[in-house]
């Protein structure tokens, strides 16, 4: 990634002065055109003096016909900058009166619109090596950005504004020289060629990413290195993965540091269940409070996966009280899963979730002296304020000593005291739910609640995530394969971008593995052909990240490296790898092996951004067994399999043959029969669970399979 040295824009921040000019306070004094729109982040915005319009063809036309500057401003309904900047910009009249009169001022929401929202976060990183939200765009008419940043104060922005518009004015050419330069970056970033050269990657190869990636963790606190921590829960699925493969230490300290961190820290609210965003320091403890349905639903899954691995109880313990946060508080009706909860509530950061040592002292009485203590509670507070995160301290044995209490007592003690907690937290002002529901975080809910089902063997977790995908079917997917990404007020909208499908079509392939219905394969089959269809790129072997059909944007991105989500390319390779082997889609097959080299030299150098990437890459380079269960005792069977960890078995099978060549000639009358098969090459048919462990590469089982508990 390069940088465009705007020196002549970055001098306009110096010296900035405050303003005292006061806020708006009529609630409905003004409207404008996104009164009419469903996503409440664009809501937050509709009574602003601001002519915000949402993005569109009206708005782009109207700074083309009129030739003025475009403000790009794009957030999300959670987004605690993005309310200070509201509050203290947008809702301020000499500032709406400059936007009004000089540029045409389009909001986005990012989760709507993320396609719109990775064009101009690229402008960001090329111009100021940073991004974030809110992102603050200008641009020519034509979409071309020649500024953008994130947050600003108030006077800071409206200097911007008025520079801006005034180089417009006295040296246009200059300015379009700017936006050649910026666009032209924006094009090459996240580009990769086809590689003609090979096909796959060496082990010494992997081997030395993986200490590449080892050396941006951080293997005292867990995460990665850094003043602030996010889950990225892709990265520690691929160090079990590592582990499993390498029975390699360090990769598991790795994990379970991160994970105990997590679950023991401020990031994650111990009264409610649930994960913020992320942490604002490099201990876990600060967070920044918005809870995300795309983190916990992948957490889920993670936790579910890294107990079937250790059997840590903590993890399941995080499992169930997450799900219980879901279920309670982010899940409609229908089945969809709402987006977000605020970080604000009343105007404040975290008022909802934290305490102070007195309301401790009232809520609990005589326990309140060993609660504050498990908790961390400190009288003059441990974060701002005089007030409180709650986060575990990790030393029970010296709680229990003090206190006399066992470890039952203690645990049992505990539980009480959260759902005390939680009854007085109920009555606090909530921070604000986002209540669209999105195509791709739903799917990754299905996939994360089908992880904890075949960990735990819990059936609500499997109808959780079967009402989901049933939803997702009627309300997102049309006969032809087309989805939409948004529902909102009993409406669908908004083409559906590669991530739909992608995480769409991988919660569809699991759906399979959890029931063996075969017409979970068949709807993975139908998307992906469309993906194929609308979204693939002859020229590379890639896909891009938006439709064919869709409006073309100033350039047609595509996504490759994860953030806290897959990456869409990368869930698209996983997917294509594994349905060429349900399906013996030969060139599905061939698309991912081009796919993984492709994105090789790209990898090598950061592969702490590409997790999802490589735990594909590992699976390459190790057998995968496709384990055929056939018979009534199917799920019986199953279960036993799925009381370890092993990522590199995929499972088919059931009462009927149905179409899969695989399955062929394999059903014995009332009989339960499982196959061990490698490469469509099967060996010969056993009854019992052991006895097919037996039969996959004695290396990988080695420390794992302890027969004795089947």
């Amino acid at each position: 990634m390069f940088k465009l040295n705007c020196l002549f824009l970055v001098t306009i921040l110096v010296n900035c002065q405050q303003s005292g000019q006061g806020i708006l306070e009529a609630q409905h004094r003004f409207t404008n055109e996104l009164v009419n729109e469903s996503s409440p982040y664009l809501l937050q915005h509709a009574h602003n003096p601001v002519n915000w319009y949402p993005w569109g063809e009206d708005a782009l036309k109207k700074a083309s016909k009129e030739q003025k500057l475009m403000v790009i401003s794009v957030g999300y309904a959670a987004c605690h900058w993005c309310h200070v900047m509201e509050k203290e910009s947008f809702e301020d009249s000499v500032v709406a009166e400059i936007m009004n009169k000089h540029y045409v001022s389009i909001k986005v929401d990012r989760e709507e619109r993320p396609d719109v929202d990775k064009i101009y976060m690229d402008a960001s990183y090329i111009m100021t090596g940073r991004g974030g939200w809110p992102l603050n765009v200008i641009a020519l008419p034509d979409g071309r950005p020649i500024f953008a940043g994130t947050y600003f104060p108030r006077s800071d922005w409206q200097k911007i504004l008025e520079h801006v518009v005034g180089q417009y004015q006295e040296d246009p050419e200059r300015l379009n020289e700017v936006a050649e330069k910026i666009t032209e970056g924006i094009q090459i970033i996240e580009t990769v060629e086809l590689n003609t050269s090979r096909s796959e990657i060496s082990p010494d190869e992997l081997n030395t990413m993986h200490q590449d990636f080892m050396d941006e963790i951080d293997m005292e606190k867990g995460g990665r290195k850094g003043m602030e921590k996010f889950p990225t829960p892709s990265s520690w699925k691929y160090l079990m993965r590592y582990h499993y493969f390498h029975k390699d230490k360090p990769s598991l300290d790795a994990l379970n540091r991160t994970l105990s961190g997590m679950a023991n820290g401020g990031i994650y609210d111990h009264i409610g269940g649930g994960f913020a965003r992320y942490s604002t320091d490099p201990d876990w403890r600060v967070p920044h409070f918005e809870k995300m349905l795309y983190d916990n639903a992948q957490l889920v899954g993670l936790y579910a996966r890294a107990y079937q691995l250790t059997k840590n109880p903590l993890y399941r313990q995080v499992v169930y009280e997450t799900t219980a946060f879901l279920n309670r508080e982010m899940t409609s009706e229908n089945g969809g899963f709402y987006s977000s909860y605020d970080a604000d509530s009343e105007g404040e950061e975290g008022k909802f979730y934290v305490w102070t040592a007195q309301e401790m002292q009232d809520v609990l009485g005589d326990q309140a002296d060993w609660v504050m203590e498990y908790f961390g509670v400190e009288k003059s507070g441990n974060w701002e304020d005089g007030k409180n995160i709650l986060m575990l301290s990790g030393d029970t044995e010296k709680i229990q000593q003090q206190y006399n209490l066992t470890q039952e007592e203690l645990e049992r003690d505990v539980d009480e005291v959260k759902e005390k907690l939680y009854q007085i937290r109920a009555e606090r002002v909530a921070p604000g739910l986002d209540d669209k529901i999105l195509t791709s975080w739903n799917a990754l809910a299905i996939i994360g609640y089908l992880d904890a089902y075949r960990v735990f063997d819990d059936k609500e977790f499997l109808d959780t995530a079967l009402k989901t995908a049933e939803f997702l079917l009627e309300n997102a997917k049309s006969s032809d394969g087309r989805l939409t990404r948004t529902h909102k007020d009993g409406k669908s909208s908004i083409n559906g971008f590669l991530d739909d499908y992608g995480l769409f079509i991988q919660a569809c392939i699991g759906l399979y593995e959890a029931t063996f219905e075969e017409r979970w394969l068949r709807e993975a089959e139908q998307l992906t052909e469309y993906a194929v269809d609308h979204f693939f790129n002859q020229s590379n072997g890639m896909f891009y990240y938006t439709s064919d059909d869709d409006p073309q944007l100033i350039t047609r991105k595509t996504e490759l490296s994860n953030s806290i989500m897959p990456s869409s390319n990368s869930a698209m390779a996983h997917n294509l790898y594994y349905l060429g082997t349900y399906l013996y889609r030969e060139e599905y097959l061939k698309m991912a092996t081009q796919m993984l080299a492709n994105i090789l030299p790209t990898m090598q150098d950061e592969p702490i951004f590409y997790g999802d990437w490589a735990m594909l890459m590992l699976q390459q380079n190790q057998p995968l067994y496709e384990v055929a269960i056939m018979g009534p005792e199917w799920r019986a069977r199953q279960k036993e399999f799925d009381h370890f960890y092993l990522p590199n078995v995929i499972y088919l099978g059931g009462t009927m043959e149905g179409d899969l060549e695989l399955l062929a000639n394999k059903l014995v009358s009332e009989q339960t029969t499982i196959y061990v098969c490698e490469n469509k090459s099967c060996r010969l048919p056993v009854q019992e669970t052991d006895k097919a462990l037996q039969l996959m590469d004695p290396q990988l089982l080695q420390g794992i399979v302890d027969q004795d508990e089947l």
